[in-house]
């Protein structure tokens, strides 16, 4: 029991392993996010954490509604909105992370935190939304897209020019950055370099963005991090899978990204339009492969239809977006050969990569930017107010069965 409790507090933003797939019917119990969109969702405790770009949020019932600036928290397992956590965010967040002694880490694009630097980054108490005195990081030249957390090493990464560019590994008590930690994307696809997500398993750092170079060596839009030591390194390990052009319009396309709960694989989801191939897919690799050209154990393909988040739990790997269908390759916003309908949220096999038949419908909306998987479920967060055939705006969550 200490050995998993130790692990726990070392990996804090680690996948979580369910033994079989959520309940497509979602809990009665969760608030609602009456406006605008939920970008990220954290736990601390029994504390669940929305992030987003929002003024409002209301209670299951829909009898109270408070005003919210961006964030708010509330009870895991009652559904409570804590109502002394109302921290003023001057702008959307996009990424949070747990933080120890009942904190967690607040990344986006805001100017600052109760008319308060530090901007970006924040740490903040939940007792009352006020900022961690001590952590101080110096993140400047543009926002926070996706933190995770190991022990005392906070990763952060976005499009972002100081500490470092785009990423970084800062002091999670106080947010000074890593000398140690100076592996560099470079040679972006887009007007900048941008990180758009990060996944931590006990030994490697997943990063995906609009980079084609990590620390000078080629690795297109994705790279493995060796974390094991002092001082990071980039692994042995490169795949050209997206080194292929998807439209115009999407010069960068992966978006979401998670390893399994064992860290042995992970999947990775695209947006990119219809040219095919592995634009608007899910695809799983295998983490300690060694390579130059690593091919996906699989893909499984929307068929023309973005997929923005995923979550592994060993059972299943759950994916959302604005897609139509899962299992088809052959569609062109259309469904192919072999294809099933799978609207706004799925689930795939981790070994065989066909979809599930856990079907509980989503409004699809821009789609889902947020899963977080815990010990007692599957917590979904989007833009939209209808999830498993019921209403529940734009946070839900389906539990463990």
């Amino acid at each position: 029991m200490l050995a998993r409790v130790a692990l726990a507090a070392f990996i804090a933003t680690a996948p979580v392993a369910h033994t079989g797939i959520v309940s497509a019917n979602p809990v009665d119990n969760t608030p609602h996010v009456l406006d605008g969109i939920v970008n990220a969702i954290t736990v601390v405790g029994r504390t669940v954490v929305v992030g987003g770009s929002f003024g409002e949020v209301s209670d299951a019932a829909r009898r109270t509604v408070h005003a919210r600036s961006n964030l708010f928290a509330y009870d895991l397992v009652t559904g409570r909105i804590l109502t002394g956590f109302a921290p003023d965010v001057g702008g959307p967040v996009h990424a949070l992370a747990p933080g120890d002694g009942g904190t967690v880490y607040v990344g986006g694009d805001f100017w600052g935190v109760n008319h308060r630097t530090p901007r970006a980054l924040a740490r903040l108490s939940l007792s009352d939304g006020s900022s961690v005195s001590g952590f101080t990081p110096n993140v400047g030249g543009g926002m926070v897209t996706t933190l995770a957390r190991q022990g005392s090493r906070l990763y952060v990464g976005g499009d972002f020019i100081t500490p470092r560019t785009a990423l970084a590994r800062l002091n999670a008590t106080t947010g000074a950055a890593d000398p140690s930690f100076a592996v560099t994307p470079g040679r972006s696809l887009a007007s900048q370099v941008k990180v758009h997500a990060l996944a931590l398993s006990r030994d490697r750092l997943l990063v995906d963005g609009s980079f084609t170079t990590l620390d000078g060596k080629s690795r297109p839009q994705l790279g493995l991090i060796d974390v094991s030591g002092r001082t990071a390194k980039v692994a042995p390990w490169r795949s050209d899978t997206y080194a292929a052009k998807c439209a115009d319009e999407f010069p960068s396309y992966v978006r979401g990204l998670d390893f399994a709960p064992d860290g042995r694989y992970f999947v990775v989801v695209t947006t990119g339009g219809t040219k095919g191939g592995i634009c608007d897919t899910a695809a799983r690799f295998e983490t300690y492969a060694k390579g130059s050209k690593i091919k996906p154990t699989w893909v499984n393909a929307t068929g023309g239809d973005s997929l923005y988040s995923v979550a592994v739990t060993g059972a299943a790997v759950y994916v959302g977006g604005h897609q139509r269908w899962l299992d088809n390759p052959k569609g062109r916003d259309s469904a192919g050969p072999g294809a099933v309908p799978r609207p706004g949220i799925g689930a795939i096999h981790p070994g065989t990569g066909k979809a599930l038949s856990w079907n509980p419908t989503r409004e699809r909306g821009i789609g889902v930017k947020a899963f977080h998987a815990h010990s007692r479920g599957l917590l979904v967060g989007s833009d939209t107010t209808r999830l498993g055939r019921e209403y529940h705006a734009r946070i839900g969550m389906f539990p463990r069965t």
